[in-house]
């Protein structure tokens, strides 16, 4: 009993929301109510008063939290939704399968079902792998009595993804339909290209040590390969880079728009979210760090090290706020559709066109997901907002696609300029080349090159930055007493007795804490609950030292 009632392999849904029979998969509406159900799993900017956890994760480098600054797991637990969610969405994939090859449909109609449930179910794995590592692969409905695949080892992580691989192409090559809304094939293409470009470049950096397995290169010049084959699927078609960066990310209507992919709708007073918790809450906000503030480049293509446009950062008094205009004025045009336009700190909050005063753990406040034309109501109200979360856009391919072919060392001047240049030229600087200047910031190992084609497009987008850094094989750059920037927040040397706790000229948003990287930070430990069910699954690296 136990057994049937626990594990996450034999979770009820969605076995009993269906008579599971061949009639039931040969009604397309059937079939579309369990698709579509595997839309709750883009959480956009959330539901309701949810707030907007999509994009606002806290752990990175990028942004400081109000209040914890720890590790996402400090202990190990008994149980975690994230271990547990994807398994149910899992096993809802298996159902589907099954149930649609056992249907009487055309064949083309099945695999289209067939692959919206492939789709989801590598991405579900993809999570899976990301946080845990190995992980059982199970691609079919699993009885209860099936105790061989229930208490089965962990399937190596490098299977899994090449399963998941498996997967994403069958999606790719039988997925139908256009609507961004809804699961097409352009949106498996794009989560393609991600997913690749991701699973290659972590193959390419990681160790043994930290990671349990060695850099394989073989294995990323496969994945980033597919990457790249993907994007170039994309790049082909009509999409088009929309000349205002900010908009993506608070418009109220993505329908039409050129650069979308795929995203999540909201509607007023129907299906609403809560980026207010983020953006305006008065509370305090999680405010971008001076690491992050630092790596836009200024107006002439140079970084900090090196330009010759004016570097002073400090904020200037102007009728009782301290302005950033002048700061602002000689950098990528991003940062300033990015962050406020003043600083919001203790002793001096603002009200960003209207709403109610709040402050940032940083100074930097969070302006980019506001729509300030809407209504102030929807702007200032817990769980009103309706702006439309995008997903996955051509920003994004367009990064991929000169990633993947930087690393594999085939990024030509002509790919740079069909991608990156078109970034470039919307924030207001030069055409990058293939042959970058050297940046003293540039602390990953890697080329100028990749160092430039990392840089800030995607700022706050996603948790990005997190999963980046683990890929890249850079966890370490979290570690606050190595790298006390990541805690850091504005120059206020211009403030006269300010309330924060400076370090130097810059605000410390630390609280006195530190965060100490450790290499077992690279996995999340598996539920206690689980290891109980199952005594064939062995805890992760380093995590059952850590709770002894």
């Amino acid at each position: 009993m136990a057994l049937t009632s626990c594990n996450d392999l034999l979770d009820k849904e969605p076995l009993d929301t269906f008579s599971n029979t061949p009639e039931y998969w040969s009604n397309t509406d059937n079939l579309e109510n369990q698709c579509n159900t595997f839309l709750n799993n883009y959480s956009g900017y959330g539901n309701g008063s949810g707030g907007g956890w999509f994009y606002f994760k806290t752990l990175s480098d990028d942004q400081v939290d109000n209040d914890s600054h720890t590790w996402t797991y400090t202990n190990v637990v008994a149980k975690s939704s994230n271990w547990s969610d994807p398994f149910v969405e899992i096993r809802r994939a298996a159902y589907i399968i099954e149930g649609v090859r056992s249907s009487f449909l055309d064949n083309a109609v099945k695999a289209n079902y067939e692959g919206i449930a492939r789709l989801n179910r590598a991405w579900e794995y993809f999570q899976l792998v990301r946080m845990y590592g190995d992980v059982q692969w199970i691609d079919k409905v699993i009885d209860s009595n099936d105790k061989e695949t229930l208490l089965a080892e962990r399937t190596d992580r490098d299977i899994v993804m090449d399963n998941v691989l498996d997967d994403l192409k069958y999606a790719c090559e039988n997925m139908t339909g256009t609507n961004k809304q809804r699961f097409n094939k352009d949106m498996a293409l794009a989560m393609t290209a991600d997913i690749c470009l991701w699973e290659g470049t972590f193959c390419k950096y990681r160790t043994q040590n930290e990671n349990g397995k060695a850099a394989d290169n073989t294995r990323a010049q496969k994945f980033l390969q597919e990457c790249v084959i993907a994007c170039e699927a994309l790049m082909a078609k009509n999409y088009k880079l929309r000349e205002d960066y900010q908009s993506i990310y608070n418009s109220v209507d993505l329908s039409k728009d050129t650069e979308i992919i795929f995203y999540k709708p909201y509607s007023k007073d129907a299906f609403m979210h809560s980026t207010i918790d983020y953006t305006v809450n008065t509370s305090g906000t999680h405010g971008m760090s001076k690491d992050a503030f630092d790596s836009y480049l200024f107006l002439d293509g140079k970084p900090l090290a090196t330009t010759e446009e004016n570097t002073n950062d400090a904020a200037t008094l102007v009728n009782g706020e301290y302005s950033l205009a002048n700061v602002l004025a000689v950098r990528d045009k991003r940062l300033a559709a990015t962050i406020d336009p003043v600083l919001a700190f203790r002793g001096h909050a603002y009200s960003r066109a209207g709403v109610a005063p709040f402050t940032a753990s940083t100074g930097y406040g969070v302006a980019k997901f506001d729509n300030t034309s809407l209504d102030l109501y929807n702007r200032n109200q817990i769980g009103t907002a309706y702006t439309d979360a995008p997903i996955y856009w051509l920003s994004i391919i367009y990064l991929n696609y000169a990633e993947a072919k930087a690393e594999l060392g085939t990024l030509t001047q002509l790919d740079l300029n069909n991608t990156i240049n078109k970034l470039q030229a919307r924030a207001g600087l030069p055409d990058m080349t293939t042959t970058p200047a050297d940046d003293p910031a540039n602390n990953m190992g890697v080329s100028n090159l990749i160092w430039e084609i990392r840089r800030c497009e995607l700022m706050f987008d996603n948790w990005y930055r997190y999963w980046d850094l683990i890929r890249w094989h850079q966890l370490e750059l979290l570690d606050s007493k190595k790298h006390p920037n990541v805690f850091l927040g504005a120059n206020l040397e211009n403030v006269a007795n300010p309330e924060e706790t400076l370090k130097g000229k810059y605000l410390d948003a630390s609280d006195g804490q530190n965060r100490i990287y450790e290499r077992k930070h690279y996995l999340y430990p598996i539920p206690t609950g689980q290891l109980t069910l199952n005594k064939n699954m062995k805890q992760n690296l380093d995590w059952e030292i850590s709770n002894k």
